[in-house]
């Protein structure tokens, strides 16, 4: 019997997608909270490169960063609900997407986050450009996979729950149900899935861990100055 084990952070929204493909596809495995202050002996073993969660670990094998793995998890059990869409140019821009998101979303939403004054206000227009893309992406479909949620719902699955946190500790506002109807009906939907909604780490739990993460990145800044 093979033995599939994740290694993750319950903050992390890197790691939840990891766990919503394995649930997806019905494969059983054993979860295993890492403290990122305090690495684990089994991290350092199974990530000696980067040191990171999350790390799948499929019959003692490690595989690392998240996006590969959802790709790999979908290679390996492709009988069972498949992530990637069949066309290999559907496949090819699910990939892009994704690696945009992560790159130009996400990190432009954490960097308008933390940062203040002037630079806030220019990191806060700036990240908003990246979300009106992905609102052309999701015209005329209900998810991003189509009719049912796949990879690049998966890889966009923060946006629902973890950038309001975002938006919350920055006081800022990044997706506007107004001006990005459909981004907003997507969160809507893709939220309200069980099995996504039954998964989310707490609330309270992501503002902590964003708080902390903004006060750390602004001392930075200061004692850099």
């Amino acid at each position: 019997m093979e033995e599939v084990k994740v290694i993750g952070a319950s903050p992390s929204l890197f790691c939840v997608r990891i766990e919503w493909a394995l649930m997806l596809k019905g494969i059983t495995y054993e979860y295993i909270e890492e403290n990122l202050k305090n690495k684990s002996p089994i991290l350092l073993k199974y990530n000696p490169v980067h040191k990171k969660v999350p790390v799948l670990v499929h019959d003692d094998k490690p595989i690392a960063e998240s996006l590969v793995i959802l790709e790999y998890i979908d290679e390996l059990w492709k009988e069972k609900y498949p992530l990637l869409p069949e066309d290999p140019c559907e496949r090819a821009m699910a990939r892009f997407w994704a690696k945009f998101a992560d790159e130009k979303c996400l990190m432009g939403a954490f960097g308008a986050c933390w940062k203040e004054g002037e630079e806030k206000d220019k990191a806060v227009e700036s990240a908003i450009e990246p979300f009106a893309l992905l609102e052309k992406q999701i015209e005329g479909k209900k998810y991003f996979g189509g009719e049912e949620i796949g990879y690049l719902d998966l890889a966009l699955g923060w946006i629902p729950h973890w950038l309001p946190v975002m938006e919350q500790v920055g006081e800022m506002k990044l997706v506007d149900g107004e001006k990005l109807p459909l981004l907003n009906e997507w969160c809507h939907n893709f939220i309200q899935i069980p099995l996504i909604k039954e998964s989310l780490p707490p609330r309270e739990k992501l503002v902590n861990h964003f708080t902390a993460s903004v006060g750390y990145m602004r001392s930075l800044a200061a004692n850099n100055q």
